[in-house]
């Protein structure tokens, strides 16, 4: 009996390191079910995939910004017919101006 058997504490001590050596809870144990309903919390960040979700969602918010403007711009516009039955676009005017 040349070698002595290791003592308790340092297979703790090598678990315990090795359980901070994975981040977040891709270590922790858990259902099935729960890795199906939460998959960001264990799928590594792909960032080219990230950029291009961030710059389509930029875009579709200013697309819609901008045919918010045009349709106020629209509002105050419209369509009249004089008495001859010429059509003309005219901008609509308060009583009050």
């Amino acid at each position: 009996m040349s070698s002595a058997p290791e003592p308790p504490n340092v297979k703790n001590e090598a678990l315990k390191e090795r359980e901070y050596r994975i981040p977040g809870l891709r270590s922790v144990r858990t259902t099935t079910l729960f890795r199906a309903v939460n998959p960001e919390l264990f799928i590594k960040p792909n960032k080219p995939v990230m950029f291009f979700g961030l710059i389509t969602i930029t875009l579709c918010v200013a697309y819609i910004g901008y045919l918010h403007a045009m349709q106020g711009n629209k509002k105050d516009i419209y369509e009249a017919i004089d008495s001859e039955g010429t059509r003309y676009t005219r901008r609509k005017t308060s009583k009050w101006d």
